[in-house]
């Protein structure tokens, strides 16, 4: 197996998974930064930008997370 094929690999692995969850959660303290920002500013489309974003960030986490789960129904060994 080639080192693409492993890299690719890693991404639908359970540790590929945390660490995307993970990277998630660093871009929800960016995200909360914006919203302060924005706030402060009284600056709407920046802030509609960052509730966006936030949208983003929960929807993909949660695609993370059923994806995380799937693996886990998958186990022979969970059962």
């Amino acid at each position: 197996m080639s080192r693409i094929e492993k890299a690719k690999g890693f991404k639908h692995s359970k540790p590929g998974l945390w660490l995307s969850i993970g990277t998630s959660a660093f871009g929800a303290v960016t995200i909360a930064k914006d919203v302060k920002k924005a706030r402060t500013e009284n600056d709407t489309l920046k802030l509609i930008n960052a509730l966006v974003g936030a949208a983003a960030l929960i929807t993909g986490t949660a695609l993370l997370v059923r994806e995380l789960r799937q693996l886990g129904d998958d186990d022979v060994l969970l059962g």
